[in-house]
């Protein structure tokens, strides 16, 4: 591995562990659930509530999502996010419109997914089969870096950033029936 790959792969690594540290100092709870409380049904939901308990305003309730993620390539994430209620109701919706859009169109699924199954370059995605011709391959790639989806980490290689991992799968978990 060059100087080049080595010094992307350490700012990678720093930029998800900044990640982590950021969600765990912004929501993480006293410690960890009790063992049993991971067998009942909604434990999480009750940890939420126990943290909002006591909290001015904590009564108009909040949404959290998380997760722990290994990657077929071995990498692996840790991240959390929550938002009170009122401020994601206050929040201007429209501004989430590109990054949702980015999301509805089949062939950049599919490259996302490639992404993080290992297939980082353009050449690499473009051997596969039903992503249409390089031209097509290099749009739909742009338009999932634009909004944040995609990013280049070393010239001609795309990754997911470590912040993006987890919400991406929690928007595919989202639209399943």
């Amino acid at each position: 591995m060059d100087l080049e790959q080595r010094v992307v792969e350490l700012e990678r690594r720093l930029d998800a562990l900044e990640a982590e540290r950021s969600a765990a100092d912004a929501s993480a709870p006293d410690g960890p659930p009790p063992a049993d409380e991971l067998d009942e049904p909604l434990w999480a939901l009750q940890g939420l509530k126990r943290q909002l308990s006591g909290l001015d305003g904590g009564e108009d309730g909040a949404v959290v999502f998380t997760g722990s993620v290994r990657l077929p390539t071995g990498e692996r994430y840790e991240w959390q996010w929550g938002e009170r209620t009122p401020t994601l109701l206050a929040a201007h919706w429209a501004d989430a419109a590109d990054a949702f859009a980015a999301l509805g169109h089949p062939v950049r699924l599919r490259l996302l997914r490639e992404v993080l199954g290992g297939r980082r370059t353009a050449a690499e995605l473009a051997e596969l089969e039903g992503l249409g011709t390089t031209g097509q391959i290099y749009h739909h790639l742009r338009q999932l870096t634009a909004v944040g989806w995609l990013h280049t980490a070393v010239r001609g290689q795309y990754e997911v950033p470590p912040v993006r991992v987890v919400p991406l799968l929690v928007a595919l978990t989202t639209a399943r029936p």
